[in-house]
């Protein structure tokens, strides 16, 4: 299994004693670190084994890793909730301390740190650490305006492409919109036809019943023209025509007695 390879962090750390910062380059093992730090002019480092960092934990009852990842938290960024110090130790050796704040208590962590054997050699690793991080960001930060500027036109490209769509839509939907109302009007007008045309022959089979419960129930009308014809006709006398067979045939008999006699 292969060994992960070690981190690397630098913290240009501003501390309230101090005009000017002091720069703090970290190297993060899984259970050791290394330190440099330097001023510009003068350089410390610290070697922090395994067999140290061990203790250090077991003092504080954390897991060695757990105890490497919060110092990198701490020596990796400046946090301003916590108190920052690198005081002399004598010799030329300094301390250098953080503070943090565990289940609502302060502590401290403080490792000593000696003075470089080589100032400039420390400086200049420190140096060409930023330099090679700058360029890095530099990079990243051009790859990612690249990687923002393809974006950008992709979304114009889709920006178009959804206004495009969406006046397509509006137009397809008036067309069908205009269509049905065509269709719909000429349903409607059939539809009044045939209500018109039933109307029409419900009210042409409804008349001759009408009438003929008309002609039953009432008597037919005799003008008074008439009726004084028929009285006038009434009163003439009786021709030989109107007359009764029977009644000619008594006249009859009554002339022949008459000759008999």
């Amino acid at each position: 299994m292969e060994t992960p390879s070690p981190k690397h962090t630098c913290l240009k750390l501003q501390l309230k004693e101090a005009q000017q910062p002091i720069y703090v380059k970290g190297t993060w093992f899984e259970s050791r670190f290394d330190l440099s730090i330097t001023d510009g002019l003068n350089a410390w480092i610290c070697h922090a084994s395994e067999e140290q960092v061990r203790d250090r934990a077991a003092q504080w009852d954390q897991p060695v890793s757990e105890y490497v990842a919060l110092a990198e938290r701490y020596l990796g960024f400046q946090h301003p909730d916590s108190a920052y110090g690198f005081a002399d130790a004598g010799d030329g050796h300094k301390r250098l301390s953080w503070t943090f704040e565990k289940e609502g208590t302060k502590l401290e962590w403080r490792w000593k740190c000696q003075p470089s054997p080589s100032s400039k050699q420390t400086t200049a690793a420190v140096l060409d650490f930023l330099m090679d991080a700058n360029v890095g960001l530099s990079e990243e930060v051009v790859r990612k305006t690249q990687s923002f500027e393809k974006l950008k036109v992709e979304a114009e490209k889709c920006l178009a492409l959804s206004e495009k769509l969406t006046n397509e839509k509006i137009e397809f939907e008036s067309a069908i919109y205009a269509k049905f109302l065509g269709v719909l009007n000429s349903k409607k007008a059939k539809l009044r036809e045939l209500r018109d045309k039933i109307s029409k022959q419900e009210i042409a089979g409804k008349l001759p019943e009408e009438e003929e419960v008309s002609s039953d129930q009432t008597e037919p009308f005799v003008s008074g023209d008439e009726k004084s014809e028929d009285e006038s006709l009434k009163d003439l006398p009786a021709t030989s025509k109107d007359v009764p067979r029977t009644r000619s045939r008594g006249r009859g008999r009554g002339r022949k007695r008459a000759a008999d006699n």
